[in-house]
Formats: structure tokens, C-alpha cells, sequence
């Protein structure tokens, strides 16, 4: 193990044609291969990797945030959609150098990264969730907290995992969820006062209802539903 560079975080199989799957690694790219090439796919027919800027520096950080903790396939097959410590990207199948859409998570706590490290925190595997319509992404957060996207609006929301009771919601065919209080901003906490021991690290679309979702946190799942 000692001599690994890079590991393999995340597979998954395409919706509708069985020879295609794609799998992720902890150094950030998703590769995706066709079966019908070659029973060993040691060789990808695409790479999906998103490149730092010209004259931007790595920090000691920089692999570690880029790995990729989880990917999905929309639901027609058409985009991929991928988790790292502090993003969820969408890529579209036929564009491989960027992400379509780049949604930050994790923004909140950019500056707790040396902390989060020395508590093993940053090693967090957060997964992704499409809803079965393909229109919003859930994925979850520290505190308890979990967030979903509207890709049509651009819009994202976050609720709590508890059972405390929740404000009235603000999203259509979404489970009670708040909007970010002022623009560019996810949640309102201070990341000094955040429980970090309270992850929301796994959430599941109903797929034969359009907003049933479940969250799990800690030791409980919580089950949400717009109606």
C-alpha cells in the first residue's frame, strides 16, 4: 500500500448501455471505458479532469481535496456528476477538459483545512445523489447538514438533519430545506462552532418518487417528503 500514487475511490456502470462504466481516483479525474475494446480496461477511452489554472500553486492540500469520494450518472446517461471534499461538479459526457457546472459545498470552511486534517476529517467521503427526474442533486455536509441543487435555477439549498422542526420550504418538489440568506453564501455558521462529528455522509432519491429522499446521519435516517 505504501507504494500506491493513486487509488481507485469510486465506480459506477451507465444507466442504459452496459458496456460503459466509468471509475474515479483519489488523484481528482474520472475516466471512463467501453468493454466492448477490451475485457481489461487498464486503458480509458476519456478522461474527465478539470486543470488548475496557468500560475496557480498546489498546496499541501490540493490532492487530498481533489479526490473524488463519489460519482453518478445522471439519469439519461448524459452527464457525470462527481463529489470532492469541498465540490459537487456536473461533467457532460462529450466535454472532458471542464465541469459544466461547479457547485461549492464546502467554501465555509476553507480556512479549518490544517484542522480538519489533523482530526482526519478532511479524508471524509461524501456521496452524490441525482433525483430520478434529474433536476436536483442532494449531497451532505458537517452539522448534520445536507445540501440540494436545482441544476434548472442554479439554485442551492441546505436543511438540517434532525428533529427539530424545519421552516417551511422554499423549493418546489423539495424536501424542507433552507435558501442561503444572502448570494454566494451556503450556510450562515460560524466553521469554529460547527460539529464535525456530525456527518451526513450518505442520501438516497426515492426513484419511483420525485421528492422522497433520505438522509442519513450519524446513527438515524431521516425521511423526507415534499408532500
Amino acid at each position: 500500500m505504501e507504494d500506491l500514487s493513486e487509488v481507485i475511490t469510486s465506480a459506477e456502470f451507465h444507466p442504459h448501455q452496459c458496456n460503459i462504466f466509468v471509475y474515479s481516483s483519489s488523484k481528482g479525474s474520472i475516466k471512463l471505458a467501453d468493454m466492448r475494446h477490451s475485457a481489461l480496461c487498464d486503458t480509458s477511452a476519456k478522461v474527465f479532469e478539470e486543470q488548475p489554472p496557468p500560475g496557480a500553486t498546489k498546496s499541501f492540500f490540493s490532492e487530498i481535496i481533489s479526490s473524488i469520494s463519489d460519482i453518478k450518472f445522471s439519469v439519461d446517461g448524459r452527464y457525470l456528476i462527481s463529489r470532492d471534499y469541498l465540490t459537487l461538479k456536473v461533467w457532460d459526457l462529450n466535454m472532458e477538459n471542464k465541469p459544466v457546472k461547479t457547485i461549492a459545498i464546502h467554501d465555509h470552511i476553507k480556512s479549518k483545512l490544517c484542522d480538519l486534517y489533523e482530526n482526519d476529517c478532511i479524508f471524509d467521503k461524501f456521496e452524490c445523489a441525482p433525483s430520478p427526474q434529474g433536476d436536483y442533486l442532494c449531497t451532505g455536509s458537517y452539522n448534520h447538514h445536507f445540501y440540494i441543487s436545482n441544476l434548472k435555477t442554479s439554485q442551492t439549498y441546505w436543511g438540517e438533519a434532525s428533529k427539530k422542526k424545519l421552516p417551511p420550504k422554499l423549493a418546489p418538489s423539495v424536501p424542507n430545506a433552507r435558501r442561503p440568506s444572502r448570494a454566494g453564501s451556503h450556510i450562515d455558521v460560524n466553521p469554529d462552532a460547527m460539529d464535525y462529528g456530525k456527518k451526513v455522509l450518505h442520501a438516497a432519491w426515492n426513484p419511483a418518487e420525485k421528492a422522497q429522499l433520505a438522509v442519513a446521519a450519524s446513527n438515524s435516517l431521516f425521511l423526507y417528503s415534499s408532500t
